[in-house]
């Protein structure tokens, strides 16, 4: 693969947080999905973002969405894969996806908004990514 290539295919699986509120603001037709678990989703997400953990993903759990947009997909940040699973299995169910570059850290240092929500609870684990 030459260079030209390597870059051109991490623009069509990747995207950063300016490009998504881009994106967002033109009213594009994509889903954002929290790949994390259901409390660190809980605790803070990006506004609009669909909780849908990537343990929990398979036929029966996407069978819901909608085939023709594209899905974003997202995590806490550099230190957690769950936006790289989250991203594997959606393309491995058909669905077009990006992973979100920098995830929820970047988002946020780029100076967008989350939602936040309730705390997650004490026995939840540590990572998000699980």
């Amino acid at each position: 693969m030459d260079q030209i290539s390597h870059y051109a295919s991490k623009l069509a699986y990747e995207i950063d947080a300016a490009d998504l509120y881009a994106a967002q603001q033109e009213g594009q037709h994509l889903v954002v999905i929290d790949a994390r678990n259901a409390q660190a989703y809980a605790a803070e997400h990006i506004p609009g973002a669909l909780s849908l953990p990537h343990r929990s993903m398979d036929a029966s759990s996407t069978a819901g969405l909608d085939r023709a947009a594209l899905y974003v997909s997202y995590c806490d940040g550099i230190g957690c894969n769950a936006s790289t699973k989250g991203a594997l299995k959606l393309a491995q169910l058909g669905f077009t996806v990006k992973e979100l570059i920098g995830g929820l850290d970047w988002w946020k240092r780029d100076g967008y908004r989350t939602v936040l929500g309730s705390s997650t609870t004490a026995d939840s684990p540590s990572c998000a990514c699980n």
